[in-house]
This record gives structure tokens, C-alpha cells and sequence, in this order.
């Protein structure tokens, strides 16, 4: 008798915990382009090893399958710049980094912040007060998890990098809380 009323008990708070979660990955589906509704091709901004531009070009958009993402990319890094996941905090390797340098796209090498305007958020993750161009990154409203935030995707490959907030320092107020995992930094020249 115990045992029925635990397994229907279970069933019930499943069947009405089940709309939730539906209901919130759809949202955050819903706001985002698929990859056939983007534009061919983007206008991003370039930058030498140094950090300094070399202009804006407009350059394919990067466009591939799940399988070709998880060729080039481990598993942390497929989850999290292709599926919208999020490391744990404090345990990606580019929160105490201090070394100067540009954080460029684990999927695609576009250069998106610049170490100069890296701070300690006290969040666990790797976090800047400004990208380095915002034409390298996209900000889109993410209704996930019963919240609104802005997530941060690189322009060129729609890779998800992570969000937005505006609790961060001067001169801009923002921080932008990134994933270690969905960037690769590159010592300055």
C-alpha cells in the first residue's frame, strides 16, 4: 500500500512538474533564430595578437552540425557553447586568470574580450566589464529557468558564451559573466 501511493504520488507531482520544464526550455527556443533564419554571412570586427583592430569585415557565418561541433570540441565545451549549458562555478580554468591577453571563441578564434577589462566578480566565473567589439558578440533575452536574462553568444558561430548582468563596475555597470570553457585565451604579443 505504501509503495502505491509513493509510485502515484510520484507520477502526479511528475505530471505537474512536466509543463514547467517544458514550458521553459520552449521559451528560451522561442526568442532564438535557428541557423537557416540568420543572415549568410556577419560583420565583425578583427584584432592582431597585440589586441589592436584591424577593422570590420564581413566574413561567412559559421554554420555546422552537432556531429562536426563534437569533432572540434570536447564535451564541456559542446554543451555549453552549443546547447546553452553553464560550467560550475569556480571551476573553469580562466576565473583566476590574470595573465594579459585576448579571450577568443573556443568554436571559432573570434577575438571577444580583452583581458585589460577582466575583473573579479566574486562569481566563480570568468567576468569583463565590456567585449571587445560588440560587433563580435550577440545579446539575446533568455527566459530559462523562470527568469528573464541576457545571454551572450559570438556573432560569427552563435556559440553560447553565457549572460549579461547590469551589476558590474565602471565605467560601464555591466558584467558579463562568460564560460571558461567557451573561450580560448591567447597570451598578447
Amino acid at each position: 500500500m505504501n509503495q502505491s501511493r509513493s509510485t502515484r504520488r510520484r507520477f502526479l507531482l511528475g505530471t505537474l512538474a512536466a509543463p514547467v520544464v517544458l514550458s521553459a526550455a520552449c521559451t528560451r527556443a522561442a526568442g532564438k533564430e535557428t541557423p537557416a533564419e540568420k543572415p549568410a554571412n556577419v560583420t565583425i570586427e578583427e584584432f592582431d595578437a597585440a589586441g589592436g583592430t584591424l577593422g570590420k569585415v564581413t566574413i561567412p557565418r559559421i554554420v555546422k552540425s552537432d556531429a562536426e561541433w563534437r569533432k572540434q570540441l570536447d564535451n564541456a565545451a559542446f554543451v555549453v557553447t552549443r546547447h546553452e549549458g553553464t560550467e560550475a562555478p569556480y571551476s573553469g580554468k580562466y576565473n583566476d586568470n590574470h595573465a594579459d591577453g585576448i579571450y577568443r571563441c573556443i568554436c571559432c578564434d573570434t577575438a571577444l574580450f580583452d583581458s585589460k577589462t577582466k575583473f573579479e566578480s566574486g562569481t566563480g566565473w570568468p567576468s569583463f566589464w565590456k567585449p571587445i567589439s560588440s560587433s563580435n558578440v550577440n545579446e539575446l533575452v533568455d527566459n530559462s529557468l523562470m527568469m528573464q536574462r541576457t545571454a551572450v553568444e559570438c556573432r560569427r558561430c552563435d556559440a553560447h558564451l553565457g549572460h549579461v548582468f547590469d551589476d558590474g563596475p565602471d565605467p560601464t555597470g555591466l558584467r558579463y559573466c562568460m564560460n571558461s570553457v567557451s573561450l580560448k585565451f591567447v597570451a598578447r604579443a
